[in-house]
């Protein structure tokens, strides 16, 4: 088995049993790892089994647990207060795994709710919501990822991830349309992902929640992968598994908001214990749901060692934080006189700046090979910055500029694209403020906003062309890449969570088969080719060779490594062939076509330039150097520079 390996607090003696210093980091909001003592926890009691419960609930005049154990009495297993720490703990003899439970709370004022566990590492299949008695118990085989994790996860390595929904990725038709089970993905997913060539999978939220339409974004169990699929042991098996084929696992988390259902965590105990009391700060107009109050120490603690429980015990390598925005703003999706300024009378949330830099140091302090990555809309200076040189401390941010216009780009009939180029050359303005992951993901196949092959322009063939084109330049662009799932095949539907993708249409061949096969050697290419990630997040790994023949609608730029690995990336942005098309290069011989996203094993017309250019004499863009090309209709190029060598290329 694996070693597990935890920092402070200790581990020693029974899980239930809180020590002072439990209670000073819990309650000081530095408490890293709150989940080892809080919830359920089978252990003993001198010569007894059962479980040691604690929960947090200042203020109340009783807790008490109530379960399958005890026939859900309120009276028959009171806890006791510990201190004043607000936390009320106790064992509860032969209560077995499995079994379900809650929290009966009865206020001062007379109050009484039944919560499900803040920390229950298990919950009930949702509709139902009790939580369960559950550990952690699992043998791993996965090694050689952890092993050597720190670096496949540099910064100077490819990282091509694959955005899925779990529960309508695939489905069973003969059996009603059910989900797969963790168990049933693991024998899939893992397979179909290394076939494409992707290197990480990031997966919509699994935290339990009692609404499947929320995606998962509408967290209850923050501690507790969602039990539609299965077990947590049967999620750690499918991370296993996709760490036993080299892929990386990221999760999505949702610190920023949480609904209101009454047996959750809101007004927990008769008063606003996790959320804020004040509407103009502790809801939010968005989602109907509850803003946590970043402010008490206590919540801190909860949140990062939520955070910290699914790299800790699930292996996880990285976590995408939801809705950064939303946490950092206080006026965000609100009108004058809906919000509350900060200190200084500003609409920063100084308490979520806070709680976001203590979440990402100590992410960074424990698990160093993983990665925080930030969805973050807006321009909020210094996100993928270090926490000592004035950022929030994430690894990266989602480059939701970059898709915005792109996209926007891609949608326009190719006659009117030469008066819009600057929608593409934008982004090379600020693309290395922040390490930044380029992504088309579910937000962008939904709502009526339809496919990502279905936003592109033209007939059917110059759709598919644009999808290849866009792909090619989005793997061409510095920063990391995500795409959710369908979109590698160019999926015609809406993504719909309650359906399957549309396999049939990739098992039919033809365009959709395409598309596939260009990803595969996108992805192939992105990490055999040193000079299309290691220097993602530097400017010297990007020159623009002309970012100005508009008239043509024609993009060029050079790709550099840092050994000086240089791939030239020219892209024809119309449905018209360019022949005998010019461009200047500092580097007199061969250059190999590595990449043709009209080659017609992708869906494309064939044209192209045999496999490989050798450069004239003859000066352009002011370079000594020239190549002749063919640029197909709705392409992208991918040429690399091999000196000398491979002359039986050229014919």
């Amino acid at each position: 088995m694996q070693k597990e390996t935890h920092h402070r607090p200790s581990e020693q003696g029974h899980h239930g049993l809180l020590t002072p210093e439990d209670l000073h980091l819990f309650n000081e909001g530095r408490h890293t790892r709150a989940y080892l003592r809080m919830g359920a926890h089978l252990g003993h009691r001198g010569s007894e089994y059962g479980t040691w419960f604690s929960v947090w609930s200042p203020g109340a005049r009783t807790v008490s647990v109530i379960g399958e154990f005890n026939g859900w009495s309120k009276t028959a297993n009171f806890l006791e207060p510990v201190g004043g720490s607000g936390i009320w703990s106790g064992f509860v003899p032969n209560s077995q795994k499995g079994q379900a439970y809650k929290y009966h709370i009865v206020s001062h004022s007379g109050y009484a709710v039944d919560k499900a566990d803040p920390y229950a590492f298990y919950t009930e299949e949702p509709p139902k919501m009790a939580s369960r008695i559950w550990d952690h118990a699992y043998t791993w085989n996965d090694q050689t990822w952890m092993q050597t994790r720190a670096r496949r996860q540099a910064t100077d390595q490819a990282m091509s991830i694959y955005e899925v929904h779990l529960g309508s990725w695939r489905r069973k038709p003969e059996e009603g349309g059910r989900s797969l089970t963790y168990r049933e993905l693991a024998e899939e997913l893992p397979a179909y992902v290394k076939q494409m060539g992707f290197t990480h999978v990031e997966m919509m939220p699994i935290m339990e929640h009692p609404f499947y339409g929320s995606w998962g974004y509408q967290t209850t169990g923050y501690f507790a992968p969602t039990s539609r699929y299965g077990t947590p042991q049967d999620f750690m098996y499918l991370i296993d598994r996709l760490h036993q084929e080299g892929i990386g696992v990221i999760l999505d988390w949702v610190p920023s908001h949480f609904p209101s259902d009454a047996f959750s965590i809101g007004y927990f105990n008769g008063t606003h214990l996790y959320e804020h009391e004040d509407l103009r700060k502790g809801y939010h107009p968005d989602w109907n749901s509850l803003i946590f109050n970043y402010g008490r120490h206590e919540v801190k603690s909860f949140l990062i060692s939520s955070a910290m429980i699914w790299l800790d015990r699930f292996h996880v390598d990285g976590i995408r934080v939801d809705a950064v925005a939303s946490m950092l703003y206080l006026d965000y999706s609100r009108k004058d006189g809906e919000w509350i300024p900060n200190k200084y009378g500003g609409r920063e949330n100084l308490e979520a700046i806070e709680f976001l830099r203590e979440l990402n140091t100590a992410i960074y302090r424990e698990h160093p090979d993983t990665h925080t990555i930030a969805e973050e809309s807006t321009a909020w200076p210094r996100v993928s910055a270090p926490v000592y040189l004035g950022g929030l401390g994430f690894g990266m941010k989602w480059d939701m500029g970059w898709m915005h216009d792109t996209l926007s780009y891609f949608a326009r009939d190719p006659i009117y694209r030469h008066h819009h180029q600057n929608q593409l050359t934008f982004r090379s303005m600020y693309a290395f403020n922040e390490n930044f992951v380029m992504s088309i993901s579910h937000d962008e196949v939904v709502y009526g906003k339809g496919s990502v092959v279905n936003k592109m322009a033209g007939d059917e063939w110059q759709k598919f062309a644009n999808l290849r084109t866009l792909y090619a330049y989005m793997y061409a662009q510095p920063g990391k890449k995500l795409l959710f799932m369908g979109s590698e095949f160019g999926q015609k539907k809406e993504w719909n969570h309650e359906s399957s993708l549309d396999w049939h249409l990739l098992n039919e061949g033809g365009l959709h088969k395409g598309v596939a096969e260009l990803l595969k050697d996108l992805n192939r290419l992105y990490k055999d080719e040193p000079a299309l990630h290691d220097q993602d997040f530097a400017a010297k790994g990007f020159e623009w060779l002309d970012a100005n023949d508009s008239t043509n609608s024609v993009l060029s730029f050079f790709r550099k490594g840092k050994s000086g690995e240089t791939l030239l990336c020219v892209f024809n942005l119309t449905p018209i062939p360019r022949m005998n098309y010019r461009l200047g290069v500092d580097h007199a011989g061969i250059w190999t076509e590595v990449l043709n996203s009209d080659a017609a094993h992708f869906g494309g017309t064939g044209h192209g330039n045999f496999g490989a250019v050798r450069s004239n004499p003859l000066p352009a863009h002011g370079r000594d150097h020239s190549l002749t090309l063919t640029l197909p209709p709705l392409s992208a190029l991918f040429l690399k520079y091999e000196g000398s060598r491979n002359e039986n290329k050229l014919h």
